[in-house]
């Protein structure tokens, strides 16, 4: 049944699971132990809708690249699911097998471990079963760049869909404007002992249960971790650790842009790197995106294109292409967008303010920088993508100079896919949780959703993180099964 804290704070004693946050993953995870018989409690810091009050706890600084949270993040039932657009790519093998550039490792477990949870997963974001994941066009020659293939999802938003099932489950207890505001931890046991809870005029509340997960994404996961004085002062939270740090998100890098051949198709098109070119290039994965702009801007054989041949073909490969502009026909201005992986880094990371927010939660700061090798990887997808085309009679590129010169400032956007800060791993050397989803140096707190991730990619997060939500959902189940038979 969904409750509204703040006006009915009706929470049981004790439960078997506490969720915080209810997002996908949060609102998978709650269904999916509920159902198998556990008792329940999901909380939601926001309310049935968008409310400045609740909005306004996800600000946050910025000292480094601007993630733009409180416009991009929704803090409300469902989640970012309430404006995701509903592109789902699910990993592939090779995310799990190559390790990513920096010296950390990349994935503890194979890509099987979330394989098996893929048709779920699609189910969730009722994506037709069965469907393949396809290509809308044919890939470019030269073995650097595939067609990516991808699925749309309806949308689906989470807190609609699945409202019936969030209010009749049995032993599933939800409570929205029921913000998690500290962890008590007991070093002793090395367990979370309860979770404290404010509405929002300050009424704070303990919630009791045998286990509990954090699903608020990938800066409130960090946040709730970093503020909690009972985890620092055992130890499993500490200033050299890597919780908060390894914040990733995908890279929507301006590359420049285009003019097409007279006569070639002027529908997007969406590429894919290989794994021959990351494993050629020692570069991330990319994403990138083709469209030819309604508003035709027309360059013939102006100054402008003759200019950037000459300080730039050469360097690019493509001398001999020169030729082909003079039979050019341009018929309108493209652009090419990205959806870049980024590798990760200590540098990039979450840290806590003096500030307090309206709650007395300890405020953030965002240090979102990249490394040498994310700019590595823009430069050869750029670069190799230009060569491409004009190799295959295309068009011509023309890349901005920052793609191919890193010293000049870089121009990029987010993409609102926040991933890192409390990554898996085998030790927590270079990890925050386990294989298992589990927090180092504890015994019954987990996290879930895209701060988990040890990497990226290049896919969009929603797809896995479903995955990885639901194979906990799995190990949670079997850990609670085996604790009771051994009592019994």
């Amino acid at each position: 049944m969904i409750k509204d804290y703040q006006a009915q704070k009706t929470l049981r004693d004790t439960y078997d699971f506490c969720i915080v946050g209810a997002g996908p993953a949060g609102i998978t995870l709650a269904l999916q132990l509920a159902k198998a018989g556990w008792s329940v409690v999901l909380i939601e810091g926001g309310g049935h809708e968008y409310a400045p009050r609740s909005q306004e706890l996800y600000h946050c600084t910025s000292s480094g690249w601007e993630l733009y949270p409180g416009e991009t993040r929704l803090r409300f039932l469902g989640g970012t699911s309430n404006h995701w657009a509903g592109r789902c790519r699910p990993f592939t093998p090779s995310d799990f097998a190559v390790a990513p550039q920096g010296g950390l490792p990349g994935w503890p477990i194979p890509y099987a471990e979330i394989e098996r949870y893929l048709a779920a997963a699609m189910d969730i974001v009722d994506l037709p079963q069965g469907a393949e994941f396809h290509a809308m066009n044919a890939a470019l020659k030269g073995g650097d760049f595939d067609a990516d293939r991808f699925l749309l999802s309806p949308p689906t938003r989470f807190a609609q869909k699945y409202a019936t099932a969030l209010e009749e489950t049995a032993g599933l207890d939800v409570f929205i404007n029921c913000n998690c505001v500290d962890l008590e931890f007991d070093k002793a046991s090395a367990s979370l002992k309860a979770v404290q809870v404010s509405d929002y005029d300050l009424h704070r509340e303990r919630i009791v249960a045998r286990h509990y997960v954090l699903a608020t994404g990938a800066i409130e996961n960090a946040r709730q971790l970093l503020n909690s004085q009972s985890l620092r002062e055992a130890g499993v939270i500490t200033a050299d650790g890597l919780a908060g740090k390894c914040f990733m998100e995908h890279l929507n890098v301006e590359m420049g842009g285009f003019i097409l051949k007279d006569g070639e198709d002027t529908s997007p098109h969406q590429y894919y790197t290989t794994d021959a070119f990351v494993a050629e290039y020692s570069a991330g994965k990319g994403n990138v995106t083709t469209s030819v702009l309604d508003d035709v801007q027309t360059y013939g054989r102006t100054a402008e294109v003759k200019h950037f041949l000459e300080s730039l073909a050469c360097e690019m490969g493509v001398a001999s292409k020169i030729e082909f502009v003079a039979k050019f026909s341009c018929p309108g201005d493209g652009v090419i967008s990205t959806m870049i992986e980024q590798f990760p880094s200590a540098k990039s990371h979450i840290s806590l303010l003096e500030e307090k927010d309206a709650l007395g939660v300890a405020k953030v700061n965002v240090n979102w920088v990249l490394s040498e090798y994310d700019r590595h990887t823009i430069s050869c997808i750029g670069s190799e993508l230009a060569k491409q085309f004009a190799d295959m009679g295309l068009g011509f590129v023309k890349l901005n100079p920052f793609v191919y010169d890193a010293s000049i400032p870089l121009k990029m956007q987010p993409h609102a896919h926040h991933m890192g800060t409390t990554r898996m791993a085998a030790s927590p050397e270079h990890g925050v949780v386990d294989s298992n989803c589990k927090v180092f140096g504890t015994e019954n707190l987990y996290v879930a959703g895209s701060s988990i991730f040890a990497t990226g990619g290049a896919s969009n997060p929603t797809m896995p993180l479903l995955q990885f939500a639901l194979r906990l959902a799995d190990h949670l189940d079997q850990k609670m099964k085996s604790t009771r038979s051994a009592v019994v």
